[in-house]
């Protein structure tokens, strides 16, 4: 089956069970852990950790220098997206450092 017909063959589906025409049908439950909250010390951390000056941890993080130093001196903290990547560096060192290259 290609994809096209796979996708208008989940498409009927749906349609036929959310009008009663179709006694079961595939579910999928998925849960999202919480977006983690990181303060001034985790910050500090996984960027040593990472073995990264605020310079190169702010260019892997999408974020300026001034916001790395804000957050590792506490005047600011990470929040939504900055939390869930630096959740993701501190499970998994190896894929930020993924993100690095020697010029």
């Amino acid at each position: 089956m290609n994809v096209y017909d796979s996708i208008m063959q989940g498409l009927n589906e749906a349609v036929d069970f959310s009008r009663g025409n179709c006694k079961s049908a595939r579910v999928h439950k998925i849960s999202v852990a919480p977006v983690p909250q990181f303060g001034a010390d985790d910050v500090k951390s996984i960027r040593h950790d990472l073995g990264m000056t605020q310079v190169v941890f702010a260019s892997v993080m999408g974020v300026s220098t001034k916001t790395v130093e804000a957050w590792e001196q506490g005047v600011n903290v990470p929040n939504g997206p900055s939390c869930r990547l630096l959740g993701f560096y501190r499970a998994s060192p190896a894929s930020a450092k993924q993100l690095v290259r020697e010029a």
